[in-house]
């Protein structure tokens, strides 16, 4: 739909939820049409806007121009902000159009919803139940099916726990990937700009788009020149053990339980690790040193709005980053030192695995137990969650069936900057549930947009290297290399290209400038060589995305006589591909005939056709 249709539905189901506790301040609905009808002629134009006609609610500690930041205590946000923030600004860019701006847990302290003086937000479809802080407002936003995609912040589970209460998903990048310039800070240390959607494609290319350095953000990072951009069909999954799931509920635990031979189904290996030296890491955001942080972000004002007895100021809130005040010098850094320790450990738990799965909390409480217990429960929900940014990992939080009455949801844990393969397999852990009839669940259903680009199609029971590619990308860099022979998939040499983290992206062809030549080396493979336009055929292939140290690494390694260089596609562009010496393929069998070397290959295989382009 266009960008004014959608914008007009989305405030048509904000009166038909009548849900004010989820906004601090909603945009007027003329404003929003205006931003709309901007887009719908950019789009008319010509313009390539990849969100048109989507929405987007912004969580009340991230700067919209125009709108107070509150950050969840009316006395903090008194003048409207003057710039908005750079990761918000993207998605603006590319065609979302802002709703408001939504209610959280005050100051981003809180894994529950409830501690706001512009009132608890409520689960979206189960009421007495809490939504899940601090980005509360957001998730319920996605919940509702109002907002299409919502800003979060993450610093002990923000982006994942209101994630899992919703059967959405949450996207919490490495540390550093999307700039927090323009963001009231936690703990600016461990402060992370997330995204919440109702599907999985769609959440990849807001959070694609906001990966980028800003200058006003001296913590920025960029993805590495060795980073991993695909998951092998056959990853290392490690899962906790027994007794680390303790926390869980009874129902929960089933859950999990069903969430891990969901993962084998994918054709991953699980094997269990001890986790409990990082969830003891954990304890260093609130009991440690750390929590001076908060008192460094916001301490002052509310040293200054406490004393005056300021009613905006939640209690809880105060008490906790209060205690940082006192916190001294060595004792931080003692705790920092603890963490370097930690992680440190925490990769050696992970060495040999690709991945780590957890549940993404341990239950789903009423907001009435909350109040009865407002610190208690708070802390057990971050049981999984607090460490994760402490000890630099990326995750994806994703709807893994239901628990307990409600939503379920797991987290897919990777190293910094392997935030694709956490992807990866969160794409295929949806495809299990569409192959047992679940489909993407949660509570809100299908995006309007329906599918983003590069979803996976539908398939049966087929080995991951020859289904699609997840959601693509959110790594925005790499190179695109052809491959003709042994490196195709299903082919020998197919598992070079995965230990380098290369990604398939599509098949491929060149122009019919081409000769193949049936080698004679060890495994089979054939040489491509360029003879002219119209002197040969157009040889299929596959492009791969590999990073730029993976392709550095791969043409180091590479045996005579093959090469890598320029290729020329079918469609008149050029990439680096295979190809091998002149007089090799001189001196090898021409199989120019069969125009790929699947087909070569069948063509030798008794009772199989010769496949001739």
């Amino acid at each position: 739909m266009s960008a004014v249709e959608r914008v007009r539905a989305a405030y048509r189901r904000i009166d038909e939820v009548d849900r004010p506790e989820v906004w601090i301040a909603l945009r007027p609905e003329a404003d929003a049409l205006a931003a709309a009808a901007e887009v719908d002629a950019r789009v008319r134009a010509g313009e390539d806007l990849p969100l048109a006609g989507t929405t987007l609610a912004v969580k009340d500690n991230v700067d919209v121009a125009g709108l107070p930041t509150t950050a969840g205590c009316p006395s903090y946000g008194v003048a409207p902000a003057t710039r908005t923030a750079p990761a918000v600004q993207r998605l603006v860019d590319a065609g979302a159009v802002v709703l408001g701006k939504t209610n959280l847990d005050q100051f981003a302290t809180g894994l529950v919803g409830t501690r706001s003086p512009y009132g608890a937000v409520r689960h979206a479809t189960l009421p007495e139940r809490v939504s899940g802080g601090s980005s509360s407002g957001s998730a319920v936003a996605v919940g509702l099916g109002v907002a299409d995609v919502a800003i979060g912040t993450d610093t002990a589970g923000s982006g994942r726990v209101p994630a899992a209460f919703h059967g959405i998903v949450g996207i919490k990048t490495t540390l550093g990937l999307v700039p927090t310039s323009g963001v009231v800070p936690a703990c600016r240390s461990y402060d992370v700009v997330t995204t919440f959607t109702r599907d999985l494609g769609l959440g990849a290319l807001a959070t694609r788009l906001m990966v980028g350095p800003d200058e006003a953000d001296p913590t920025g990072r960029v993805w590495p020149a060795d980073v991993r951009l695909g998951l092998r069909p056959d990853p290392v999954v490690a899962v906790p053990r027994a007794a680390d799931l303790v926390p869980l509920s009874a129902g929960w635990r089933a859950a999990f339980a069903e969430a891990v031979d969901s993962v084998r189904r994918t054709g991953a290996r699980v094997v269990e690790v001890d986790v409990s030296p990082m969830l003891e890491a954990a304890r260093l955001l609130y009991d440690g040193a750390i929590v001076a942080e908060r008192y460094a972000a916001v301490g002052e004002f509310l040293e200054r709005a406490h004393a005056s007895g300021d009613p905006g100021v939640d209690p809880v809130v105060a008490r906790i980053v209060l205690g940082g005040r006192e916190v001294p010098a060595a004792a931080y850094v003692h705790d920092r030192e603890a963490l370097d320790r930690a992680r440190a450990d925490a990769l050696a738990t992970l060495a040999g695995a690709d991945l780590l799965l957890l549940p993404t909390t341990t239950e789903h409480p009423t907001i009435a137990a909350v109040q009865a217990d407002p610190v208690g429960i708070n802390r057990r929900l971050g049981t999984y969650t607090n460490f994760v940014n402490l000890l630099d990992l990326a995750a994806v939080a994703v709807p893994a069936g239901e628990a307990d009455g409600g939503p379920f949801g797991v987290t897919v844990l990777a190293r910094a900057f392997d935030d694709q393969l956490a992807l990866d397999l969160a794409a295929r852990l949806r495809d299990v549930q569409a192959d047992r009839g679940t489909g993407e669940s949660g509570t809100a259903g299908t995006g309007p947009l329906g599918a983003a680009p590069g979803g996976v199609a539908p398939h049966g029971a087929v080995p991951w290297s020859s289904r699609g590619t997840g959601d693509g990308p959110v790594v925005d860099t790499g190179v695109e290399i052809a491959v003709f022979g042994a490196h195709l998939r299903g082919q020998p040499l197919n598992g070079q290209l995965h230990e380098l983290g290369a990604r398939f992206v599509r098949q491929v062809a060149t122009s019919d400038a081409y000769r193949l030549a049936a080698l004679d080396t060890v495994p089979p493979k054939p040489g491509l060589v360029r003879a002219g336009a119209g002197e040969g055929a157009s040889i299929a292939g596959e492009a791969w995305l590999v990073s730029f140290a993976g392709l550095g690494r791969l043409l180091a390694t590479l045996p005579a006589p093959m090469l890598l260089g320029p290729v020329e596609l079918d469609d008149g562009t050029w990439v680096v591909g295979f190809g091998c010496a002149l007089d090799a393929a001189s001196a090898g069998q021409d199989i120019t005939e069969h125009a790929s070397w699947p087909a070569y290959l069948a063509s030798r295989t008794p009772g199989h056709p010769v496949a001739v382009r």
